[in-house]
């Protein structure tokens, strides 16, 4: 039953920010239509919306209003959306399949798709930054301020960087981690700490743990993605499988072996999961979410 229900909370959070997204986005007709159809596309229809989850999630501990963390779920998947067009441009992993879909510089072309990230990055910043009901401007500021670090060059992008730096690099565990905090865990991260800054004011304590529970599944998504690039196939993850050791990219398999990082996924997970204690049946949606995220593979 209690799988019911998050099921079910998840489905509606799903559609929630499908909806806000389709309001949100320039419509397609509206001129420049191409870049604005491009927009679209890459944002529209697709992916599992983990980053708005958590920010939902984090929000339950602070009773943050609906329509505040719909908002800033749409900034988090603009950003996402706006990563994943560079990343599969031919200048980075020259991919053409991204959720089930030729990627957007195959269905539009490379200059689209690269005017396509940079609208959809400050579009998300334009939205973050107009004004909440019942969010103080200080806190407003610190979401923008947490979204701009997770985003740049000591988040998203600079991870990226090392990332395309890396291919065909031994890398050692602490420089592994290193990358994939940067490339995929600041903006996991930033979800939890936004939606928690669109309610009522954590402790120190409780700021501290939410950021402790944040890190830890935001690597733990990291280590279950290089499991299902090894794992499972196309059809299954909606873009191009096994394209890491294509690209002979350090993964957490190729460093530790498949049984081991799916240990290290374990461990994180229950790291993630001690880290809430103290916030009681308030934190049950991110428990969840940990679940989900870890349980993707096995």
């Amino acid at each position: 039953m209690a799988n019911e229900t998050f099921i079910g909370w998840m489905t509606a959070i799903q559609q929630q920010m499908e909806t806000a997204l389709e309001r949100l986005l320039p419509a397609a007709d509206c001129a420049p239509q191409r870049l604005h159809q491009a927009m679209r596309y890459a944002t529209l229809e697709g992916g599992k919306r983990v980053r708005p989850l958590l920010a939902f999630a984090a929000g339950e501990l602070v009773d943050a209003k609906p329509d505040n963390l719909a908002r800033i779920g749409a900034a988090l998947e603009m950003i996402h959306s706006y990563s994943l067009v560079h990343d599969d441009m031919p200048c980075m992993d020259n991919d053409v399949l991204r959720r089930g879909k030729p990627t957007c510089h195959v269905a539009f072309d490379e200059a689209t798709a690269l005017l396509v990230g940079d609208a959809l990055q400050t579009r998300a910043f334009e939205l973050i930054s107009q004004p909440m009901a019942g969010v103080a401007v200080a806190s407003q500021l610190e979401m923008t301020h947490t979204l701009a670090h997770a985003s740049g060059h000591a988040g998203m992008a600079g991870g990226q960087a090392i990332d395309l730096a890396s291919v065909g690099l031994p890398l050692s565990m602490p420089e592994l981690e290193f990358m994939h905090m940067l490339k995929t865990g600041a903006l996991i991260r930033a979800s939890v700490l936004m939606g928690a800054m669109a309610g009522r004011e954590l402790s120190a304590a409780e700021k501290q743990a939410l950021d402790a529970f944040a890190k830890r599944i935001g690597l733990a998504f990291q280590v279950v993605d290089d499991i299902l690039d090894c794992e499972a196939d196309t059809a299954t993850l909606g873009k191009t499988a096994g394209k890491d050791a294509a690209h002979d990219k350090p993964t957490y398999v190729s460093l530790l072996g498949l049984p081991e990082a799916k240990r290290m996924a374990k461990d994180l997970h229950d790291q993630a999961f001690a880290a809430l204690q103290g916030f009681g049946p308030q934190a049950d949606r991110l428990k969840q979410l940990a679940d989900y995220i870890v349980a993707r593979s096995f």
